[in-house]
């Protein structure tokens, strides 16, 4: 497991580009019958990839769950989001009971459950499954919500080139956390930028991950302190931690789908600190 410790806003605007990239940046979760996790101690946020060819796949492969949690396994006091981002169909196993997930589903799993197993419908086609887990305290209901069943929020315009939908899937809105809250943004054709205006939310960190990116086309994520902006580029299926200080806004050279995911104080989706565009630096 790559662990991450996090860095203040004063240092961070001296970092080099390969400083901003080792710090924020996740790159390669997805390997053949394996299980690829970062753990941030922004929040103490865990971000896995696990992408089933040939095997079931237990969500600790490769873990050492007591040396890395102090627990006994690995959501005994945790709870998590997984979507599957993969080309075909998978199905996740918690505790005995079977979860199908196609392409853009995601399933909740509670705090408390023991046993986590992921398969792919087919090898040629495996399901890509992405998740977040955060600490939790109490147990709510393992659930999966399908694309359609998530919650729709239309923002943008195709003028200002950020037409998009905002799918909120882990949501208060939709069931009860702990704190996670997870969702998807899918950008139209024509439009480039994510979560522009900017801004930053005191109360939360954010994970974002890229994707539905052509391979020859990139997303600039923009980071830092609203007049200490950087970037980082960012290529299909990439991941990038958002510290709470930071902005996390994006553009691509093409439209694209992120899937954002928060932990902190609240679960307020509308809790932040608007940045004016005119303001950044």
């Amino acid at each position: 497991m790559d662990i991450r410790y996090s860095c203040n806003q004063r240092d961070f605007k001296r970092y080099t580009t390969e400083e901003v990239r080792d710090e924020m940046l996740i790159t390669g979760l997805y390997k053949a019958d394996e299980v690829v996790a970062v753990y941030s101690h922004v929040d103490r946020m865990v971000t896995l990839g696990c992408m089933p060819v040939h095997e079931e796949v237990p969500i600790d492969k490769g873990i050492d769950i007591w040396a890395n949690f102090g627990t006994h396994y690995f959501l005994e006091r945790r709870e998590i989001g997984i979507f599957n981002i993969g080309d075909g169909a998978g199905t996740i196993t918690a505790d005995g009971v079977a979860y199908h997930l196609n392409r853009k589903d995601c399933l909740y799993i509670a705090q408390g459950t023991q046993k986590v197993t992921f398969k792919s419908d087919d090898a040629a086609h495996p399901a890509k499954f992405y998740m977040v887990s955060a600490p939790a305290h109490c147990r709510y209901e393992t659930r999966l919500i399908t694309l359609e069943q998530a919650a729709k929020r239309p923002l943008g315009s195709l003028e200002t080139c950020n037409k998009r939908t905002i799918n909120q899937f882990i949501h208060p809105s939709v069931l009860k956390t702990c704190q996670l809250s997870m969702g998807m943004t899918c950008l139209e054709p024509g439009s480039n930028w994510n979560t522009m205006p900017s801004h930053t939310h005191e109360r939360r960190m954010e994970i974002y991950t890229y994707f539905d990116l052509p391979d020859d086309q990139v997303v600039f994520h923009m980071c830092g302190e609203p007049q200490q902006t950087r970037h980082i580029v960012m290529h299909n299926y990439d991941a990038v931690i958002s510290p709470s200080w930071s902005i996390h806004s994006g553009v691509g050279t093409s439209n694209y789908t992120f899937i954002w995911a928060m932990g902190g104080e609240n679960m307020e989706f509308d809790d932040m600190d608007n940045i004016a565009t005119t303001d950044l630096r």
